[in-house]
């Protein structure tokens, strides 16, 4: 009888809190619902531009975390996402520079990602050294590397523009929002997509998750854990190329030093955030991409009076913030981080 009163007790509390859950969510909701259109009555303009620009500051996040999500989803940790976004911006720029390509330019970025991703899963799945030293190795050959061969002054010819959707683009607000964008932005929304229905609808996907959950299981079943690992990573290194190639080849044009500003770490918060799954990790990116653009108009639009230090903080607190509220509740891969060496 006491057994079944805890059960009981147990059942209802889990429910309580999955409630409650949801009832943030919608309360969080319908204040930006009820934000979004205040400020659409206030200044039309303003509004559009600002939730474009956290459509597009999003891009580099979410691409970033679904590179961090497959990885970890298959069994290996990789903090070296900041390392592979700036290597392939740079690579992906300087290509840009020779060509005068954007096509071979972003494919240039995509690649270094994915050799990134293949080094990684070397160290990590081959020679079964520490994860996270194995990131840490590429965060630091990136940032050494790409100093060392920068050079001021060189110039592209031209970045990826806008593309509008027709009559999409035309429709108010959410026109300018989601149908006016350049090429990355649109393969971006897409790709979150395809990547969720791969992974929680097919096989292949299936199997990612077996062998980031229990791979001496999946293995037992005829279910190679190391080509796995190997191949998730290295796509996942692809998805971190892309949002290089984003930074220099669409949102800037140009290359800096240290370009990337801590984007892959935030990635990481943004992938604990969506409980690592793609729609979730959008919509985590979608809100420090939000975070990011208010910040900015707060710092240009000359209508707030406040040290730029301290508004250019926000996305960073925002970070803070929601790993201190949320991460403790999110639940990684069983096997996450954990070598597997065959018996």
């Amino acid at each position: 009888m006491t057994t079944m009163a805890t059960a009981h007790d147990s059942l209802t509390g889990e429910i309580l809190r999955k409630f409650s859950r949801w009832m943030v969510w919608i309360v969080f909701g319908l204040a930006a619902l009820i934000a979004v259109i205040v400020g659409y009555i206030i200044d039309p303009r303003v509004t559009a531009a600002v939730l474009a620009s956290a459509v597009r500051q999003s891009t580099p996040l979410v691409l970033g975390a679904m590179c961090g999500l497959i990885g970890e989803r298959s069994g290996v940790i990789n903090i070296g996402i900041e390392g592979q976004m700036l290597l392939a911006a740079f690579i992906g720029f300087l290509v840009n520079v020779w060509t005068g390509n954007l096509l071979f330019a972003v494919s240039a970025g995509v690649l270094t990602g994915a050799l990134l991703g293949a080094l990684l899963a070397f160290m990590s799945v081959t020679l079964m050294i520490d994860q996270i030293i194995g990131g840490s190795v590429i965060n630091i050959l990136a940032l050494g590397l790409t100093g060392y061969f920068y050079t001021a002054g060189l110039t592209t010819k031209g970045k990826l523009a806008p593309i509008a959707l027709g009559p999409l683009a035309k429709i108010p607000l959410v026109g300018p929002v989601l149908f006016d964008n350049p090429p990355i932005t649109y393969a971006t929304i897409i790709l979150v997509f395809v990547v969720h229905y791969v992974l929680f609808h097919t096989k292949w996907g299936l199997r990612t998750r077996a062998v980031g959950e229990h791979p001496r299981a999946a293995d037992t079943v005829g279910v190679n854990v190391y080509f796995m690992r190997y191949v998730n990573v290295i796509i996942g290194g692809g998805f971190a190329g892309l949002a290089g190639a984003f930074l220099t080849l669409e949102a800037v044009g140009s290359f800096e030093r240290a370009m990337t500003n801590g984007r892959g770490f935030v990635a990481l918060a943004v992938m604990i955030f969506g409980k690592w799954t793609p729609l979730g990790s959008w919509g985590a990116a979608l809100l420090f991409g939000l975070a990011s653009a208010v910040q900015t108009q707060l710092q240009f639009g000359g209508k707030v009076d406040i040290p730029h230090q301290f508004i250019g903080i926000l996305p960073y607190l925002l970070t803070i913030v929601v790993l201190a509220g949320f991460g403790g509740r999110a639940r990684p891969p069983a096997a996450d981080g954990v070598p597997y060496k065959k018996e």
